[in-house]
């Protein structure tokens, strides 16, 4: 292994370019494919090109140690990408765009024919969510809609950071509902922090998104907060 590392940091400080073809990033990948390679070596096809003497997967190698492991880095804004020399906007872009992407072709179709009968059964139908939302710094949060024999059909996003009155208003969830001709509803937000407890901002706002949906005659079935790895339904705690 230490001989492996060696000849790895000789090739790195010679340039891709200069590496034996079996061990370039992009080579490898359309020789073994893309499992074949690490983290640093995507990273690097990415970036496609190094800056300031150093390689592309020089570049991507600074960038994991910095951020210690993908999910950080992910989360991280192009502004704070920036701050890695040698990462400039156009690089953090190329970053952001192949992580955002990934985040998208992880997301499962949903279950048209799946009827949602406990918390349970949206956390399950919904688990690709924990991917979107490790390492997101603000909340998000979505609005599943329902048929009237509790399928989930469609879904949207209503808002985008810490949740107040101002940014979840009724009107604005509502609009969905009927456009789409929802017959109940499911709201569905993270907590950065991996804590699913509810803030008395959640309990106030879902107590108002509730009143709203009496009076329009669509049902809040639950409101359910993603932690790390759990969950917190409304409707299990009795908070509905």
């Amino acid at each position: 292994m230490d001989t492996q590392n060696r000849i790895l940091r000789h090739m790195i400080k010679t340039g891709i370019n200069h590496w034996p073809e079996d061990e370039r990033p992009r080579e490898r990948l359309l020789k073994g494919g893309a499992e074949s390679l690490s983290h640093a070596q995507l990273l690097a096809i990415v970036l496609r090109t190094g800056s300031g003497g150093k390689s592309a997967l020089d570049l991507a190698m600074e960038i994991l140690n910095h951020y210690k492991d993908l999910r950080a880095v992910a989360g991280a804004s192009v502004h704070e990408l920036c701050s890695i020399k040698g990462v400039g906007p156009a690089k953090a872009a190329q970053i952001k765009a192949a992580l955002e992407l990934g985040k998208r072709a992880a997301s499962n179709p949903l279950n048209k024919k799946k009827r949602v009968l406990s918390s349970r059964d949206v956390y399950d139908v919904y688990s690709h969510y924990t991917q979107h939302f490790q390492g997101l710094r603000k909340e998000v949060f979505r609005l599943l809609m329902l048929d009237g024999k509790n399928r989930i059909f469609t879904d949207c996003v209503v808002s985008m950071g810490c949740l107040t009155s101002s940014i979840v208003h009724p009107r604005e969830v509502y609009i969905q509902a009927i456009k789409n001709s929802a017959a109940s509803v499911i709201f569905l937000h993270n907590h950065p922090s991996g804590d699913p407890s509810p803030s008395p901002e959640d309990v106030e706002i879902t107590k108002r998104l509730v009143a709203a949906g009496d009076l329009l005659g669509i049902k809040v079935l639950d409101h359910i907060i993603i932690g790390e790895g759990e969950y917190l339904s409304f409707a299990d705690k009795g908070l509905l």
